[in-house]
């Protein structure tokens, strides 16, 4: 049987994880199950992660142009339920190992409630769940690394999720033993992104913390996100979004924005929904964002240069195209050495 690894940050009360924070806790689930409580908990985080790394590492399929085991942390946004939390994770899952990728994936799942919020960048609560990636979550990949692991580390964030994201860098610059050693992250994504465009140019105080980590940062924007428009009551007139606009103007070099309207527009909404807005979260379900997105981790084609991707004008927009099919094993060897330098 598979099993789900998740990292909760969920308050423990009378044998339940609720929507209040709490300590991070390491969690390993069935896959048949559509919820987590106390058994799920592994007790120890270096078991959990050995378990984690040893899926990734060792579950490589011979055409996958990955040359390295690739861990996806996903962090979700706000008002998710625990069952909606891992019923994302797995239609991801799914649909990436469809595509050809060969990594597994992890969620950060943060308590955050029904309630309507500003994601403004200095909200106390987010800056206390983001410490909580970093000390429980970051912290423990980077030793990791440290210790040699040829596991490659990404993250895939959802809405509020990218402030998370974002602000869990920031919180890391504060620690000194974790500001000094040499941890990475490889690939990171946001989609629906909840975060003003303007936080993510190249001058911005708040994303440079990131920027100085990562190897790349793709932004899968839509105009047509409900969710993110200013005219939502909801919104309180926060600045424009990245999940709906793009990256900004001067937006820094390690960032690249695919613009998903002309794909999604051409979209029928499902029959049935998770009860969110779709045009928020079609990403979970969909064939083509998993193919860009399996590419993408993988790292081996340019980022102008991936078939699913159309350059309009100057700018990358999602198309329906298959992936490159490798025919020799000198192909793939080839592309993994690529990948490789590309990572180093």
């Amino acid at each position: 049987m598979h099993y789900d690894y998740v990292m909760t940050a969920r308050k423990l009360t009378a044998g339940s994880f609720g929507s209040d924070p709490g300590p991070v806790r390491y969690l390993k689930v069935a896959a048949d199950q559509f919820g987590y409580g106390p058994k799920d908990v592994i007790g120890s985080p270096g078991e959990w992660m050995r378990e984690v790394q040893g899926l990734a590492d060792g579950d490589q399929n011979p055409l996958s142009i990955s040359p390295k085991g690739d861990v996806l942390i996903f962090v979700h946004g706000y008002n998710n339920t625990i069952e909606a939390v891992l019923t994302r994770m797995r239609r991801l899952r799914n649909n990436l190992r469809a595509e050809g990728w060969r990594g597994e994936i992890i969620s950060f799942d943060w308590p955050s409630a029904n309630q309507v919020l500003n994601y403004l960048e200095d909200r106390a609560d987010g800056a206390e769940v983001a410490l909580s990636l970093v000390t429980k979550g970051i912290t423990l990949l980077s030793e990791g690394q440290k210790a040699g692991c040829k596991t490659n580390i990404h993250v895939l964030a959802h809405s509020a999720g990218a402030y998370v994201t974002m602000e869990a860098f920031v919180q890391a610059e504060k620690k000194g033993e974790l500001f000094k050693r040499d941890w990475r992250i490889g690939q990171v994504a946001f989609i629906g992104a909840d975060v003003s465009a303007g936080s993510l140019t190249e001058t911005s105080d708040w994303s440079n913390p990131m920027f100085r980590r990562i190897m790349r940062l793709t932004n899968y924007s839509s105009p047509y996100d409900a969710a993110l428009a200013v005219s939502n009551a909801k919104r309180l007139g926060t600045a424009p979004r990245t999940g709906r606009v793009g990256l900004p103007d001067g937006a820094s070099s390690k960032g690249v924005n695919v613009n998903c309207s002309d794909y999604f527009s051409g979209l029928k909404p499902p029959a049935v929904s998770d009860g969110s807005s779709w045009t928020h979260s079609w990403h979970f379900g969909d064939r083509v964002f998993a193919r860009d997105l399996a590419m993408t981790l993988e790292g081996a084609i340019d980022r102008r240069a991936l078939p699913t991707r159309k350059l309009i004008n100057g700018e990358l927009y999602l198309q329906d195209k298959p992936r490159p099919a490798f025919q020799s094993e000198w192909d793939i060897k080839q592309t993994a050495q690529y990948a490789d330098a590309r990572t180093s």
